[in-house]
């Protein structure tokens, strides 16, 4: 395993090798690490050797291009997203390209995986490996896949460790715990995301993970009154209440892009006696924002209106724009793009050569959309 994490000193040094190539405001401020504004995603893709070598030299790539965020979760392809980027990464500093302390590494835990691939028998696959070894019990599963409970949680950590190769990840996610109010009221919810928030406290203190949040796709776009909705404000009081106010929640992901905008848009949370956006609760609250889905999946990487190329002059592509669009909208600290093809990282890189653009010309854009 690959000791260390990521530091302020390595991602500031990180910054400072691309300064000649990344405009400024390409590396925001995460905690006192410099992350990059576009980060490395590993969602889809088929479970498959080829797949995973593509996601391999993507990796390799971007890390080596100007990217230092990288994203995936325990059951991404079958915990292969994984291990892909832990072979990167092995790579990566066994050529001198980084260091371990300059890489940002996020993964997620929530979903129950697999391994490797569907198995002939998923129920007696998932006995085998979860219940009857006491990692969790079939009344801690939501949905028939979701469970996020302190023991499994543990178990989980301890997975994406092996699979990645990292002695400690510097992001960890509860993965969409907004799928627990589908079956709990809310006052059970409240007490299963203490539980498991004192849990991932646990693995900050035995050096596992050095921060946590969660990684939502309804909960923080949802109207206020709807029953999957999550509160911010509430979440962090949750963190202080188990850890007091050296607490390590300090990052959210959830989508965001032009056929997406709620995160910007929709006022549904409350903190203290306003009612904003997630993106200003966020700043409001010292929470870094992760956007994820961030060209939708590919849907938003060709056939934009042509007046978003007017807004957003000086790219080449339908899917530089898409992003452009994301990592510029105030309180995005990264846009995160599912990239398994090296031609689409060297097409995205381009884009850390690009300012942000300026609030004044965004609003324009925003009104136009």
């Amino acid at each position: 395993m690959l000791a260390g994490f990521a530091t302020p000193e390595g991602t500031d040094a990180y910054a400072r090798r691309l300064a000649a190539r990344a405009a400024p405001g390409h590396f925001r401020a995460l905690d006192g690490r410099r992350a990059s504004s576009l980060g490395i995603g590993t969602y889809l893709g088929g479970e498959e050797a080829a797949t995973d070598a593509a996601y391999r030299d993507a990796v390799v790539a971007a890390v080596a291009g100007g990217v230092n965020v990288i994203d995936t979760a325990v059951n991404y392809r079958f915990q292969r997203s994984e291990r892909a980027i832990g072979q990167a990464l092995a790579a990566l500093v066994g050529a001198g390209t980084v260091r371990r302390e300059d890489v940002i590494v996020a993964t997620k835990g929530g979903f129950i995986p697999f391994d490797g691939g569907v198995p002939p028998d998923p129920h007696r696959y998932l006995t085998e490996t979860y219940v009857r070894p006491g990692i969790l019990e079939p009344r801690d599963v939501v949905a028939g896949s979701h469970c996020m409970t302190p023991r499994y949680l543990r178990d989980q950590i301890d997975r994406s460790r092996a699979n990645l190769g990292l002695e400690t990840i510097d992001v960890y996610y509860v993965h969409n715990p907004e799928m627990q109010l589908g079956e709990v009221d809310r006052a059970e919810f409240d007490a299963r995301i203490r539980a498991a928030f004192a849990a991932l406290e646990e693995a900050v203190a035995e050096g596992k993970l050095r921060q946590y949040g969660t990684a939502t796709w309804n909960g923080y776009r949802q109207p206020a009154a709807a029953p999957d909705q999550l509160e911010l404000a509430e979440l962090v009081r949750a963190a202080r209440e188990v850890a007091g106010a050296d607490h390590h929640f300090k990052v959210i992901q959830l989508p965001y892009n032009l056929a997406m905008p709620e995160a910007f848009t929709r006022a549904n949370q409350r903190v203290g006696a306003d009612t904003l956006p997630v993106l200003q609760a966020a700043e409001r609250l010292g929470v870094y924002v992760m956007a994820s889905a961030s060209i939708y999946q590919g849907q938003l990487a060709r056939n934009l209106p042509p007046l978003i190329g007017d807004f957003l002059p000086g790219l080449r592509t339908d899917a530089q724009r898409a992003l452009q669009f994301v990592r510029s909208t105030p309180g995005i600290g990264t846009a995160l793009v599912g990239m398994k093809s090296v031609a689409h990282v060297h097409e995205n890189l381009e884009l850390i050569a690009a300012p942000a653009v300026p609030w004044e010309q965004f609003q324009r854009l925003f009104s136009a959309v």
